[in-house]
């Protein structure tokens, strides 16, 4: 009795704006929450399907929408910790609540007399006079019924819970093998004539990555983001550099007990299995079905007009980084290892443009406030630091969000520092989303988690081009949850198709480089200069350099995870000749790997992106149009644009078809050409 009374879970949140009391949870709290949180909402479930009246949108669809208030809770923070603050003990849990999770859900969707209520409903739907949003709810709520195997027979749904059981503890054992595979891996150097070319930022932080390892006076690589990327880009030991980029791209690929190929053979063939079972050739037929795309044959329509655009400019590339090789003495050809290397040669040579002195104009928290004053011009939004409220990491800061007229918009984390306990990458959450209850807008709380290095000493945190870019994306996921206004929690926010969803977030970078918004947060940070208009043109003018490279690894990729998700089940493959045949049939170049490889693809295989990787280029053909429509004003901040972008996009969530909301927003469909033009693939 005694750890129920003591379980935060299990109360009312006590806390300011009832977010999660990080404080006072422990990791034997979640279980029984967990437990607590399914049984409260099958008994709920219950009372619905029992109902002796007659099945209505009010007492059955509506009722259903408002079920699993303490499940949605516990698990919010659950998950969100095993991400990015994860620790043995969740990590163990993860494995064994996934199945038990998996058999909750099979035991709603697979529940034959909730269904038959649900169906009755929707067969009736033109008769019941809903509104859209209302409309759309039941509409996604009888699909989910159908698409979880509602239909099928006792047989086929015994063979669906077991599918989603394995599938459920297959892809928690992909995402550790992969976070500790990364983890694992050091480069410890100790002599410093190694150390050529690597600028004094990342000397300084490999320095204390190796004091901390009880190795000082050396210095330490990780293939952590912050680390590894950048080492590629400026070590000269060219040797080094092959050891950093096999070890970057052969993670769980060394047929150990963290290899993931086997786990990828398991995966793919159960969610193809799944797919014939609910009537879909494949697992890509049946994930499209949803989105914007619709079929395969549309997202290969995209992907392959990119590709012949791509590939020619990527070879041009080549050719540039080779003759540069040459030139400076080297007569070895050029290999996967020395891209990164030479393309920065390449910029520096003929564009005069040198990346890494830009850094010193993108301090974080400068960027930072330069982002706040970005969204408050476009849609009148202010971020309040609170310091007195719950944090699950000490590096976490935290905001009130506000309108122009006061009104709490939400509540916004921001989690930005690599650590051992966090997963690679960068990414957008939510500890609650937005919903209407008991007619008051209930506020979101959302979070973004990068992955920048952490400060050394007394210097500020200071940011690459790429990583400004990363932090105006997630910054605009975060605006599709904070700015949701909707009725129903599971039409809210960033509760829409793959293919759309990245609308918002890409959009936002189109700001980050505007000669304007530099003026807003590109100081110096010993200084307090300026970015010089110079600066700026020289970055302009090397953007489109290495857009080859950028375009065909990031194609390759998507290509691969279509091609893993178009399988049939009984298909055998070995992940490795399969990516290596397909690369081929692609005329990939040898020097481009993936953006992803398959073993440490986290996003199809363990992260809700499968056959859906190519979602980012889809949405970057609205994104582009998108922006085009506040350039083509003269104003990037023309504020009847950007309400329209507010009212049509950021508030709508998933409550119309994604391209009725686009056509609202911009009068027609999205244009390619403005993709192809920022990329440089064609001339504008």
């Amino acid at each position: 009795m005694s750890q129920q009374a003591n379980n935060p879970f299990l109360t009312p949140y006590n806390t300011p704006f009832q977010v999660p009391p990080f404080d006072k949870v422990e990791p034997e709290h979640f279980l029984p929450a967990f437990e607590k949180g399914m049984a409260e909402q099958q008994k709920i479930i219950a009372a619905i399907h029992s109902n002796e009246a007659e099945p209505t949108f009010e007492n059955t669809i509506l009722a259903l929408e408002r079920t699993g208030e303490l499940l949605n809770r516990v698990s919010s923070v659950f998950f969100n910790l095993a991400s990015a603050h994860t620790n043995p003990e969740i990590e163990a849990l993860s494995k064994d609540i996934a199945p038990q999770l998996s058999k909750h859900s099979d035991d709603i969707f697979l529940n034959a007399a909730l269904f038959q209520r649900v169906k009755k409903i929707n067969d009736t739907r033109d008769t019941l006079n809903l509104d859209a949003a209302s409309k759309r709810l039941l509409e996604k709520t009888y699909k989910a019924f159908v698409r979880s195997g509602a239909n099928l027979s006792d047989a086929d749904q015994a063979e669906m819970r077991d599918i989603n059981k394995q599938l459920s503890v297959l892809t928690v054992r992909f995402a550790q093998n992969l976070l500790a595979e990364t983890n694992k891996f050091e480069l410890i150097i100790q002599d410093e004539t190694q150390l050529s070319g690597l600028p004094e930022f990342l000397k300084l932080n490999a320095a204390q990555l190796a004091k901390e390892a009880g190795k000082e006076g050396s210095w330490k690589f990780t293939l952590h983001q912050p680390s590894v990327m950048p080492f590629l880009q400026y070590a000269d030991n060219r040797a080094l550099r092959e050891e950093m980029y096999k070890a970057y791209t052969s993670r769980c690929n060394h047929d150990d007990d963290l290899d993931n190929k086997d786990i990828i053979v398991q995966i793919t063939s159960l969610r193809a299995k799944r797919a014939n079972l609910l009537g879909y050739p494949n697992h890509a037929a049946y994930v499209l079905e949803e989105s914007m795309a619709k079929m395969t044959s549309n997202v290969f329509d995209l992907l392959d007009g990119l590709w012949k655009a791509a590939l020619p400019v990527a070879k041009s590339e080549a050719l540039q980084m080779q003759a540069l090789m040459n030139k400076e003495g080297n007569s070895d050809e050029l290999e996967a290892w020395d891209w990164a290397y030479y393309a920065d040669k390449v910029r520096k040579e003929k564009y005069n443009y040198d990346a890494e002195t830009l850094k010193p104009y993108f301090q974080l928290a400068n960027v930072r406030d330069g982002i706040f004053q970005v969204v408050k011009n476009l849609y009148g939004l202010t971020f309040t630091e609170i310091t007195d409220i719950p944090k699950y990491h000490e590096d976490v800061t935290a905001y009130e969000v506000r309108e122009a007229n006061g009104d709490l918009t939400g509540i916004f984390y921001m989690d930005f520092f690599t650590r051992n306990s966090k997963r690679g990458g960068a990414w957008m959450t939510s500890y609650r989303k937005q919903s209407v209850k008991d007619g008051q807008r209930v506020a979101p709380i959302v979070s973004i988690v990068c992955n920048y290095a952490k400060p050394t000493g007394e210097n500020p945190v200071l940011l690459t081009a790429e990583e400004v870019e990363t932090f105006f994306h997630e910054f605009g996921h975060a605006l599709h949850g904070l700015l949701s206004n909707v009725e129903f929690e599971s039409l809210s926010g960033t509760s829409v198709p793959r293919d759309f969803v990245e609308l918002p977030s890409q959009i936002m970078e189109h700001w980050a480089f505007e000669p304007e918004v530099l003026k807003f947060y590109a100081k110096h940070y010993q200084t307090g200069e300026t970015i010089p208009d110079e600066a700026v043109e020289k970055m302009k003018n090397a953007s489109k350099f290495n857009q080859g490279f950028a375009t065909v690894e990031y194609l390759a990729a998507s290509m691969l995870d279509l091609s893993y998700h178009s399988i049939s089940p009984d298909k055998p493959i070995d992940p490795d000749r399969f990516e290596q045949q397909r690369m081929k049939d692609a005329g990939l170049i040898r020097q481009i790997a993936p953006r992803y490889r398959s073993t440490y693809f986290q996003h199809i295989f363990a992260g809700g992106y499968s056959a859906g990787y190519y979602s980012y280029i889809w949405s970057e053909v609205l994104d582009s149009d998108a922006f085009a429509a506040f350039k083509e004003t003269g104003n990037i901040f023309d504020p009847v644009t950007a309400l329209s972008f507010r009212k049509n996009i950021l508030e709508k969530g998933g409550t119309e078809e994604p391209a009725t909301l686009y056509i609202s927003f911009r009068g027609r469909m999205a244009d390619e050409k403005y993709l192809l033009e920022n990329r440089g693939l064609v001339k504008a």
